[in-house]
């Protein structure tokens, strides 16, 4: 698998630019970039269209190349050909789910030697199971209803699986780290009380998480919130590492040698 870049919202423009630059870099000199958006119309996939052109051009060299998916359409895995990478967009994540889950196993391939980018919504599809909205647990509520992608009930679906974990976004801005940990509480229970397997991470806006295969690091200016089977939540930074341990592993903490790197599947 290419390297992955997640980014939780926000559009502070030095960040933004910095974290477009990195995914471009990986693209290679002068990449196609596929910039995809799934609209509510066309009028709304053509400004959404026009700022990601303008925010990758700002960021570096690149020949962005538009892809719209209608809501309620699926994306035609042909539209890529001859493209670098794929920068997959922000908006109502359970339409970014459903345009693009049907076609997983070919993004997946066609990422191989890829990079892919997500934003907000593109950044949530990536997981193997994309949590894509919801406010309530058992009809309680989790995080604010204005953070609820109009469902009731969290929503955990099936999502491109270019990370194993769940990937929740606007994490601090929104409220949302309720919503990441109800999320991953099945997981938790099949992974039991020594797991200190990674089953989520929670995006602050202005925030990436860059997954190769040499590793998965934080940038930007907020946190990424790492959910453990074993029930722990830790804050990690720009710079900092987010370690991987098996199932069953006791070793403690992120920092622990015995863990290896969080990488693509």
């Amino acid at each position: 698998m290419g390297s992955v870049f997640l980014m939780g919202g926000g559009w502070d423009a030095e960040v933004l630019g910095r974290h477009l630059g990195a995914f471009l870099a990986a693209a290679g000199p002068v990449p196609d970039v596929a910039r995809l958006v799934v609209h509510e119309g066309a009028g709304h996939g053509l400004g959404e269209g026009t700022r990601w052109s303008a925010a990758l051009t700002s960021a570096g060299p690149c020949r962005p190349r538009p892809v719209q998916v209608p809501v309620g359409g699926v994306l035609n895995p042909s539209a890529l050909h001859g493209v670098d990478a794929l920068l997959v967009c922000g908006g109502l994540t359970p339409a970014y789910a459903a345009a693009l889950s049907p076609v997983a196993a070919e993004l997946r391939a066609w990422l191989a030697t890829r990079p892919y980018a997500g934003f907000s919504a593109g950044a949530a599809v990536a997981a193997e199971r994309a949590l894509v909205g919801g406010w309530r647990h058992s009809s309680r509520p989790v995080c604010p209803e204005d953070a609820a992608e109009d469902l009731d009930e969290v929503s955990v679906v099936d999502g491109l699986g270019l990370v194993p974990h769940v990937v929740e976004v606007h994490c601090a801005q929104w409220g949302t780290l309720g919503r990441l940990l109800v999320a991953t509480q099945g997981s938790q229970a099949r992974q039991g009380p020594k797991g200190r397997q990674v089953l989520g991470v929670g995006l602050d806006e202005d925030t990436m998480l860059t997954v190769t295969a040499a590793g998965t690091t934080v940038s930007g200016t907020g946190h990424a919130w790492v959910v453990r089977a074993d029930g722990s939540v830790t804050a990690r930074a720009e710079g900092e590492l987010v370690e991987y341990e098996a199932a069953g592993d006791e070793a403690a903490g992120d920092g622990a040698t015995g863990g290896g790197a969080l990488g693509p599947p």
